[in-house]
Formats: structure tokens, sequence, C-alpha cells
């Protein structure tokens, strides 16, 4: 038996989100965008609108939205901001700040605006 890693849960948790937002209709842009002022899991397009997502696996959406720090948050708008200074096509476009709560047996929460800049 493969024992799976928080690391994979993680990326396994990425993935259904990812396919949770396309399903909807959303344009996948990155995954794991990294940069030096910090990581954004999912960055997605919806109509004129930008979404940074950030992903996180827990027992329950409870806990999920718990385990989005302050730093965390910041770490995210840094990297959003970067992204955006990159990426001048976009200027222009609503941005949001979502979280997606990944629970086993598998359901998917979305929180639309989870925070602000």
């Amino acid at each position: 038996m493969i024992r799976k890693t928080s690391y994979t849960k993680g990326i396994f948790a990425e993935y259904l989100a990812c396919v949770f937002l396309f399903v909807r209709g959303y344009q996948i842009l990155s995954i794991r965008y990294k940069t030096k002022l910090g990581e954004i899991d999912i960055i997605a397009r919806k109509s004129k609108s930008i979404h940074f997502v950030e992903v996180k696996l827990r027992q329950n959406a409870d806990k999920a939205k718990l385990a989005i720090t302050s730093k965390n948050k910041q770490r995210v708008i840094n990297a959003a901001k970067l992204f955006l200074q990159r990426n001048k096509k976009y200027a222009n476009f609503a941005l949001s700040f979502d979280a997606i709560a990944v629970t086993l047996p598998l359901k998917v929460a979305f929180i639309k605006n989870a925070w602000s800049e």
C-alpha cells in the first residue's frame, strides 16, 4: 500500500479544486504559482475577474477556513500583486481572494471573497 504524505494529499486537493472550478466555467491560469513573496495554489479566470485561490484539505470546512492564517493571506496578496505586475492584460479585471476547502470523503466547499486585500 502506498502511504500518502501531506504533500501528495495537498496536490490531490488542489487537483480536485481545479476540476471543481473548471466544471463551473473557470479557466485555470496557474497552479502552484510560486514567487519570492509567496505562493498561490490556483489562479483562475472567469469572465472579467481573476480569482486567487487558497486550497486547504482538512477534516471539515471550518477547520480549513481557520487554517488560512493572516500571514498566509498576506503571502497570497503579495504574490497576487506580483502576478498582476507580470500580467498587465489583467489590470482592469476584478480581483477575488477565495478559498476552497476539501474535506473527506471528497466534499468541496468554495468560499468566494474569503478575504480582501
